[in-house]
Protein backbone atom coordinates (compact mmCIF):
# COMPACT_ATOMS: atom_id res chain seq x y z
CA UNK A 1 0.00 0.00 0.00
CA UNK A 2 2.50 2.45 0.95
CA UNK A 3 3.97 3.52 -2.57
CA UNK A 4 6.56 6.44 -3.71
CA UNK A 5 3.90 9.14 -3.78
CA UNK A 6 4.40 9.16 0.24
CA UNK A 7 7.56 11.01 -0.77
CA UNK A 8 5.92 13.94 -2.68
CA UNK A 9 3.19 14.57 0.30
CA UNK A 10 5.78 17.10 1.81
CA UNK A 11 5.12 19.26 -1.57
CA UNK A 12 2.07 18.62 -1.72
CA UNK A 13 1.53 20.52 1.48
CA UNK A 14 2.85 23.21 0.05
CA UNK A 15 0.40 24.76 -1.90
CA UNK A 16 -3.08 23.67 0.51
CA UNK A 17 -1.29 24.64 3.96
CA UNK A 18 -1.51 23.25 7.39
CA UNK A 19 -5.07 23.28 7.67
CA UNK A 20 -6.57 21.77 4.34
CA UNK A 21 -3.17 19.74 4.27
CA UNK A 22 -3.67 17.78 6.78
CA UNK A 23 -7.67 17.56 6.67
CA UNK A 24 -7.37 16.34 2.82
CA UNK A 25 -5.13 13.52 4.21
CA UNK A 26 -7.27 12.41 7.05
CA UNK A 27 -10.10 12.25 4.54
CA UNK A 28 -8.55 10.47 1.76
CA UNK A 29 -7.19 7.49 4.20
CA UNK A 30 -10.91 7.54 5.97
CA UNK A 31 -12.45 7.45 2.38
CA UNK A 32 -10.28 4.98 0.46
CA UNK A 33 -10.02 2.73 3.87
CA UNK A 34 -14.14 2.66 3.22
CA UNK A 35 -13.96 1.62 -0.63
CA UNK A 36 -11.63 -0.79 -0.29
CA UNK A 37 -13.96 -2.22 2.49
CA UNK A 38 -16.20 -2.32 -0.28
CA UNK A 39 -14.17 -4.08 -2.91
CA UNK A 40 -13.08 -6.81 -0.37
CA UNK A 41 -16.44 -7.83 0.49
CA UNK A 42 -18.07 -7.61 -3.10
CA UNK A 43 -15.58 -10.41 -4.36
CA UNK A 44 -17.38 -12.94 -3.04
CA UNK A 45 -20.73 -11.36 -2.69
CA UNK A 46 -22.13 -13.62 -5.17
CA UNK A 47 -22.28 -17.22 -3.71
CA UNK A 48 -20.09 -19.57 -5.41
CA UNK A 49 -18.43 -16.85 -7.39
CA UNK A 50 -15.51 -15.23 -7.06
CA UNK A 51 -14.68 -12.00 -8.74
CA UNK A 52 -11.24 -12.15 -9.42
CA UNK A 53 -10.36 -9.01 -11.10
CA UNK A 54 -11.73 -5.30 -11.40
CA UNK A 55 -13.22 -5.77 -14.77
CA UNK A 56 -15.24 -8.74 -13.61
CA UNK A 57 -16.79 -6.68 -10.96
CA UNK A 58 -17.26 -4.27 -13.07
CA UNK A 59 -19.12 -6.25 -15.66
CA UNK A 60 -21.30 -7.88 -13.04
CA UNK A 61 -22.25 -4.24 -12.12
CA UNK A 62 -22.72 -2.39 -15.10
CA UNK A 63 -23.05 -5.37 -17.95
CA UNK A 64 -20.13 -7.18 -19.96
CA UNK A 65 -19.51 -4.69 -22.80
CA UNK A 66 -20.22 -1.96 -20.85
CA UNK A 67 -18.56 -2.98 -18.00
CA UNK A 68 -15.02 -3.70 -19.82
CA UNK A 69 -15.54 0.10 -20.98
CA UNK A 70 -15.61 1.67 -17.77
CA UNK A 71 -13.08 0.06 -15.79
CA UNK A 72 -10.71 -1.66 -18.17
CA UNK A 73 -9.46 2.02 -19.61
CA UNK A 74 -9.32 3.36 -16.16
CA UNK A 75 -7.39 0.39 -14.84
CA UNK A 76 -4.45 0.43 -17.53
CA UNK A 77 -4.00 3.80 -16.87
CA UNK A 78 -3.58 3.59 -13.58
CA UNK A 79 -1.33 0.56 -13.88
CA UNK A 80 0.86 1.99 -16.55
CA UNK A 81 0.61 5.35 -14.76
CA UNK A 82 2.41 3.65 -11.92
CA UNK A 83 4.58 2.27 -13.78
CA UNK A 84 6.09 5.26 -15.43
CA UNK A 85 6.06 7.04 -12.25
CA UNK A 86 8.26 4.37 -10.89
CA UNK A 87 10.62 4.43 -13.62
CA UNK A 88 11.37 8.04 -12.92
CA UNK A 89 11.30 7.63 -9.01
CA UNK A 90 13.95 4.22 -9.34
CA UNK A 91 16.11 6.25 -11.63
CA UNK A 92 15.82 9.60 -9.40
CA UNK A 93 16.46 7.52 -6.63
CA UNK A 94 19.57 5.72 -8.08
CA UNK A 95 21.30 9.25 -9.14
CA UNK A 96 20.81 10.58 -5.62
CA UNK A 97 22.59 7.32 -4.31
CA UNK A 98 25.51 7.42 -6.70
CA UNK A 99 26.07 11.29 -6.02
CA UNK A 100 25.93 10.97 -2.28
CA UNK A 101 28.34 8.00 -2.21
CA UNK A 102 30.33 9.07 -4.61
CA UNK A 103 30.94 13.43 -4.47
CA UNK A 104 33.81 13.63 -6.62
CA UNK A 105 32.45 11.44 -9.12
CA UNK A 106 31.09 12.28 -12.80
CA UNK A 107 27.57 13.80 -12.48
CA UNK A 108 25.61 10.90 -15.04
CA UNK A 109 21.99 12.15 -16.60
CA UNK A 110 19.30 11.06 -15.05
CA UNK A 111 18.23 9.57 -18.88
CA UNK A 112 21.12 6.90 -18.29
CA UNK A 113 19.80 6.21 -14.82
CA UNK A 114 16.25 5.67 -15.88
CA UNK A 115 17.24 3.33 -18.53
CA UNK A 116 19.91 1.40 -15.72
CA UNK A 117 16.77 0.85 -13.79
CA UNK A 118 14.81 0.06 -16.19
CA UNK A 119 17.49 -3.15 -17.08
CA UNK A 120 16.29 -4.88 -14.38
CA UNK A 121 13.06 -5.35 -15.22
CA UNK A 122 13.31 -6.73 -18.36
CA UNK A 123 14.04 -9.72 -16.01
CA UNK A 124 11.83 -9.74 -13.29
CA UNK A 125 9.36 -8.88 -15.91
CA UNK A 126 9.46 -12.91 -16.68
CA UNK A 127 7.99 -13.81 -13.62
CA UNK A 128 4.55 -15.83 -14.54
CA UNK A 129 2.28 -14.53 -12.04
CA UNK A 130 1.57 -12.58 -8.50
CA UNK A 131 2.70 -15.70 -6.31
CA UNK A 132 5.94 -16.05 -7.75
CA UNK A 133 7.08 -12.34 -6.64
CA UNK A 134 5.85 -12.63 -3.26
CA UNK A 135 9.41 -12.51 -2.04
CA UNK A 136 10.03 -9.00 -4.32
CA UNK A 137 6.98 -7.96 -2.81
CA UNK A 138 7.93 -8.23 0.46
CA UNK A 139 11.58 -6.80 0.22
CA UNK A 140 9.52 -3.78 -1.60
CA UNK A 141 6.92 -3.63 1.90
CA UNK A 142 10.26 -3.18 4.09
CA UNK A 143 12.08 -0.96 2.15
CA UNK A 144 8.71 1.22 1.90
CA UNK A 145 7.92 1.63 5.68
CA UNK A 146 11.66 1.65 5.87
CA UNK A 147 12.74 5.14 3.90
CA UNK A 148 9.59 6.54 5.04
CA UNK A 149 10.63 6.82 8.67
CA UNK A 150 14.35 7.96 7.65
CA UNK A 151 12.52 10.98 5.40
CA UNK A 152 10.47 12.05 8.45
CA UNK A 153 13.01 11.26 11.41
CA UNK A 154 16.17 12.60 10.23
CA UNK A 155 14.36 16.18 9.50
CA UNK A 156 12.46 15.77 12.73
CA UNK A 157 15.89 14.75 14.45
CA UNK A 158 17.98 18.24 13.04
CA UNK A 159 14.93 20.65 13.13
CA UNK A 160 13.56 23.36 10.80
CA UNK A 161 15.74 25.29 8.29
CA UNK A 162 16.64 28.18 8.99
CA UNK A 163 14.27 31.05 7.63
CA UNK A 164 11.79 28.27 7.39
CA UNK A 165 8.57 29.85 6.11
CA UNK A 166 5.19 28.43 5.83
CA UNK A 167 3.63 31.06 4.02
CA UNK A 168 1.79 30.31 0.67
CA UNK A 169 4.16 30.76 -1.98
CA UNK A 170 3.70 34.50 -3.78
CA UNK A 171 2.98 33.47 -7.40
CA UNK A 172 0.43 34.51 -10.23
CA UNK A 173 -3.47 33.02 -9.15
CA UNK A 174 -3.29 30.78 -11.69
CA UNK A 175 -0.02 29.30 -10.36
CA UNK A 176 -1.86 28.77 -7.07
CA UNK A 177 -4.83 27.58 -7.81
CA UNK A 178 -3.58 24.73 -10.23
CA UNK A 179 -0.97 23.94 -7.72
CA UNK A 180 -3.58 23.36 -5.40
CA UNK A 181 -5.11 21.16 -7.94
CA UNK A 182 -2.10 19.15 -8.51
CA UNK A 183 -1.41 18.84 -4.96
CA UNK A 184 -5.05 17.06 -4.44
CA UNK A 185 -3.99 14.58 -7.27
CA UNK A 186 -0.55 13.92 -5.43
CA UNK A 187 -2.57 13.05 -2.02
CA UNK A 188 -4.62 10.44 -4.35
CA UNK A 189 -1.72 9.22 -6.13
CA UNK A 190 -0.76 8.02 -2.65
CA UNK A 191 -3.65 6.07 -1.92
CA UNK A 192 -3.29 3.04 -4.78
CA UNK A 193 -4.11 -0.32 -3.67
CA UNK A 194 -7.36 -0.65 -4.88
CA UNK A 195 -6.41 -1.41 -8.56
CA UNK A 196 -4.66 -4.58 -7.58
CA UNK A 197 -7.03 -5.89 -4.36
CA UNK A 198 -8.96 -8.08 -6.15
CA UNK A 199 -6.24 -9.77 -7.79
CA UNK A 200 -4.34 -10.36 -4.67
CA UNK A 201 -7.19 -11.53 -2.91
CA UNK A 202 -7.95 -13.91 -5.35
CA UNK A 203 -4.46 -15.41 -4.18
CA UNK A 204 -5.75 -16.00 -0.93
CA UNK A 205 -7.65 -19.64 -0.55
CA UNK A 206 -11.53 -19.43 0.43
CA UNK A 207 -13.88 -21.75 1.91
CA UNK A 208 -18.39 -21.01 3.29
CA UNK A 209 -16.61 -21.38 6.81
CA UNK A 210 -12.88 -19.06 5.92
CA UNK A 211 -14.36 -16.95 3.23
CA UNK A 212 -11.44 -14.97 1.81
CA UNK A 213 -12.39 -11.65 2.53
CA UNK A 214 -11.61 -12.47 6.35
CA UNK A 215 -7.83 -12.60 5.87
CA UNK A 216 -8.27 -10.21 3.25
CA UNK A 217 -9.73 -7.49 5.41
CA UNK A 218 -7.08 -7.65 8.30
CA UNK A 219 -4.36 -7.29 5.96
CA UNK A 220 -5.86 -4.12 4.88
CA UNK A 221 -6.06 -3.02 8.12
CA UNK A 222 -2.65 -3.68 8.83
CA UNK A 223 -1.94 -2.00 5.88
CA UNK A 224 -3.35 1.35 6.14
CA UNK A 225 -2.29 1.55 10.12
CA UNK A 226 1.51 1.05 8.06
CA UNK A 227 -0.28 3.76 6.00
CA UNK A 228 -1.13 6.03 8.77
CA UNK A 229 2.43 5.59 10.42
CA UNK A 230 4.24 6.38 7.39
CA UNK A 231 1.92 9.21 5.55
CA UNK A 232 0.85 11.48 8.37
CA UNK A 233 4.46 12.01 9.68
CA UNK A 234 6.29 12.46 5.96
CA UNK A 235 4.69 15.29 5.74
CA UNK A 236 3.64 16.74 8.39
CA UNK A 237 7.55 16.74 9.53
CA UNK A 238 8.39 17.36 6.59
CA UNK A 239 6.09 20.32 5.69
CA UNK A 240 7.69 21.24 9.12
CA UNK A 241 11.37 20.69 8.49
CA UNK A 242 11.24 22.74 5.45
CA UNK A 243 8.68 24.78 4.69
CA UNK A 244 7.55 26.50 1.41
CA UNK A 245 11.40 25.27 -0.49
CA UNK A 246 10.90 21.49 -0.03
CA UNK A 247 10.94 19.71 -3.41
CA UNK A 248 8.93 17.19 -4.92
CA UNK A 249 10.91 14.13 -3.62
CA UNK A 250 11.93 15.00 0.19
CA UNK A 251 14.82 12.14 -0.19
CA UNK A 252 16.26 14.31 -2.51
CA UNK A 253 16.39 17.46 -0.06
CA UNK A 254 18.75 15.57 2.62
CA UNK A 255 21.96 15.01 2.81
CA UNK A 256 23.39 14.48 6.28
CA UNK A 257 24.08 11.79 7.57
CA UNK A 258 24.86 11.07 4.56
CA UNK A 259 25.46 7.17 4.69
CA UNK A 260 21.97 6.99 5.87
CA UNK A 261 20.44 8.86 2.97
CA UNK A 262 22.20 6.92 0.28
CA UNK A 263 20.71 3.56 2.00
CA UNK A 264 17.30 5.92 2.16
CA UNK A 265 17.42 6.43 -1.80
CA UNK A 266 19.10 2.58 -2.49
CA UNK A 267 15.93 1.43 -0.41
CA UNK A 268 13.23 3.34 -2.68
CA UNK A 269 15.27 1.83 -5.41
CA UNK A 270 14.38 -1.86 -4.30
CA UNK A 271 10.73 -0.44 -3.00
CA UNK A 272 9.99 0.29 -6.53
CA UNK A 273 11.40 -2.42 -8.27
CA UNK A 274 8.66 -4.85 -6.60
CA UNK A 275 6.13 -2.27 -7.03
CA UNK A 276 6.39 -2.06 -10.46
CA UNK A 277 6.26 -5.70 -11.09
CA UNK A 278 2.77 -5.64 -8.81
CA UNK A 279 1.19 -3.37 -10.64
CA UNK A 280 2.67 -4.40 -14.13
CA UNK A 281 1.95 -8.14 -13.25
CA UNK A 282 -2.19 -7.24 -14.57
CA UNK A 283 -1.43 -5.30 -17.45
CA UNK A 284 0.54 -8.79 -18.50
CA UNK A 285 -1.76 -10.93 -18.16
CA UNK A 286 -4.29 -8.64 -19.84
CA UNK A 287 -2.52 -8.01 -22.79
CA UNK A 288 -1.43 -11.82 -23.01
CA UNK A 289 -5.18 -13.19 -22.58
CA UNK A 290 -6.16 -10.89 -25.73
CA UNK A 291 -3.18 -11.46 -27.98
CA UNK A 292 -3.64 -16.06 -27.04
CA UNK A 293 -7.60 -15.47 -27.30
CA UNK A 294 -8.28 -12.57 -29.99
CA UNK A 295 -4.87 -12.98 -32.29
CA UNK A 296 -4.57 -16.56 -31.51
CA UNK A 297 -1.10 -16.27 -30.79
CA UNK A 298 0.79 -19.54 -29.07
CA UNK A 299 1.31 -18.62 -25.36
CA UNK A 300 4.63 -19.78 -24.00
CA UNK A 301 7.90 -18.25 -23.42
CA UNK A 302 8.26 -16.52 -26.58
CA UNK A 303 5.03 -14.35 -26.32
CA UNK A 304 5.95 -13.78 -22.76
CA UNK A 305 9.00 -12.48 -23.67
CA UNK A 306 8.21 -10.15 -26.25
CA UNK A 307 5.04 -8.94 -24.43
CA UNK A 308 6.16 -7.97 -21.05
CA UNK A 309 9.91 -6.29 -22.54
CA UNK A 310 8.14 -3.94 -24.91
CA UNK A 311 5.99 -3.15 -22.29
CA UNK A 312 9.01 -2.49 -20.28
CA UNK A 313 10.73 -0.30 -22.83
CA UNK A 314 7.84 1.83 -23.52
CA UNK A 315 7.38 2.66 -20.07
CA UNK A 316 10.77 3.48 -20.02
CA UNK A 317 10.64 5.54 -23.23
CA UNK A 318 7.89 7.64 -21.38
CA UNK A 319 9.47 8.25 -18.46
CA UNK A 320 12.85 9.20 -19.93
CA UNK A 321 10.99 11.66 -22.25
CA UNK A 322 9.05 13.02 -19.56
CA UNK A 323 10.76 12.59 -16.30
CA UNK A 324 8.09 14.88 -14.03
CA UNK A 325 7.80 12.94 -10.88
CA UNK A 326 5.12 15.39 -9.03
CA UNK A 327 3.35 16.49 -12.36
CA UNK A 328 3.54 13.24 -13.14
CA UNK A 329 2.15 11.93 -9.63
CA UNK A 330 -0.84 14.87 -10.05
CA UNK A 331 -1.85 13.88 -13.86
CA UNK A 332 -2.03 10.15 -12.91
CA UNK A 333 -3.71 10.65 -9.83
CA UNK A 334 -6.75 12.68 -10.94
CA UNK A 335 -7.11 11.30 -13.99
CA UNK A 336 -7.36 7.31 -13.12
CA UNK A 337 -6.80 6.91 -9.26
CA UNK A 338 -9.45 9.12 -8.10
CA UNK A 339 -11.94 7.34 -10.51
CA UNK A 340 -10.82 3.78 -9.41
CA UNK A 341 -10.14 4.57 -5.73
CA UNK A 342 -12.48 6.93 -4.49
CA UNK A 343 -15.79 6.48 -6.39
CA UNK A 344 -16.01 3.56 -8.80
CA UNK A 345 -16.04 1.01 -5.61
CA UNK A 346 -19.00 3.38 -4.59
CA UNK A 347 -21.27 3.42 -7.59
CA UNK A 348 -20.60 -0.77 -8.23
CA UNK A 349 -21.74 -1.03 -4.24
CA UNK A 350 -25.16 1.15 -5.36
CA UNK A 351 -25.87 -1.17 -8.25
CA UNK A 352 -25.28 -4.20 -6.69
CA UNK A 353 -26.19 -3.69 -3.19
CA UNK A 354 -28.93 -1.53 -3.72
CA UNK A 355 -28.89 0.67 -0.43
CA UNK A 356 -31.87 1.66 0.73
CA UNK A 357 -32.37 5.66 -0.07
CA UNK A 358 -31.05 8.20 2.26
CA UNK A 359 -29.86 5.16 4.58
CA UNK A 360 -26.65 5.97 5.85
CA UNK A 361 -24.78 3.98 3.18
CA UNK A 362 -26.32 5.47 0.23
CA UNK A 363 -25.82 8.90 2.04
CA UNK A 364 -22.62 7.89 2.68
CA UNK A 365 -21.72 6.27 -0.91
CA UNK A 366 -22.83 9.55 -2.96
CA UNK A 367 -21.06 11.85 -0.58
CA UNK A 368 -18.09 9.81 -1.58
CA UNK A 369 -19.12 9.76 -5.36
CA UNK A 370 -19.51 13.66 -5.30
CA UNK A 371 -15.90 14.57 -3.79
CA UNK A 372 -14.26 11.62 -5.88
CA UNK A 373 -15.45 13.22 -8.98
CA UNK A 374 -14.91 16.84 -7.93
CA UNK A 375 -11.56 15.53 -7.14
CA UNK A 376 -10.73 13.94 -10.52
CA UNK A 377 -12.16 17.15 -12.05
CA UNK A 378 -9.21 19.40 -10.52
CA UNK A 379 -6.25 17.04 -10.05
CA UNK A 380 -6.49 16.30 -13.43
CA UNK A 381 -6.01 19.76 -15.18
CA UNK A 382 -3.64 20.88 -12.05
CA UNK A 383 -1.54 17.94 -13.30
CA UNK A 384 -1.72 18.17 -16.97
CA UNK A 385 -0.96 22.10 -16.64
CA UNK A 386 2.28 21.16 -14.51
CA UNK A 387 3.38 18.63 -17.15
CA UNK A 388 2.87 21.10 -19.89
CA UNK A 389 4.44 23.98 -18.04
CA UNK A 390 7.12 21.69 -16.64
CA UNK A 391 7.94 20.59 -20.42
CA UNK A 392 8.10 23.84 -21.76
CA UNK A 393 11.44 24.47 -20.86
CA UNK A 394 12.83 20.70 -20.83
CA UNK A 395 15.11 19.21 -23.43
CA UNK A 396 13.56 15.96 -24.23
CA UNK A 397 15.87 13.18 -23.46
CA UNK A 398 18.83 14.97 -22.47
Amino acid sequence: MVGAGVLSLPSAMVYLGWGPGVLMLLLSWVITLYTLWQMVEMHEMVPGKRFDRYHELGQYAFGEKLGLWIVVPQQLVVEIGVCIVYMVTGGESLMKFHDLVCSGCHKIRLSFWILIFSSIHFVLAQLPNFNSIWGVSLAAAVMSLSYSTIAWSVPAARGPNDGVSYDYLHTTTANSVFGIFNALGQIAFAYAGHNVVLEIQATIPSTPEKPSKVAMWRGVIVAYLVVAICYFPVALVGYWAFGNAVTDNILLDLDHPRWLIAIANLMVVVHVIGSYQIYAMPVFDMLETVLVKKLYLPPGITLRLITRSVYVALTCFVAIALPFFSALLGFFGGFAFAPTTYFLPCIMWLVIQKPRRFSMSWIINWVCIFLGVLLMLVSSMGGLRSLIVSSSDHHFFS
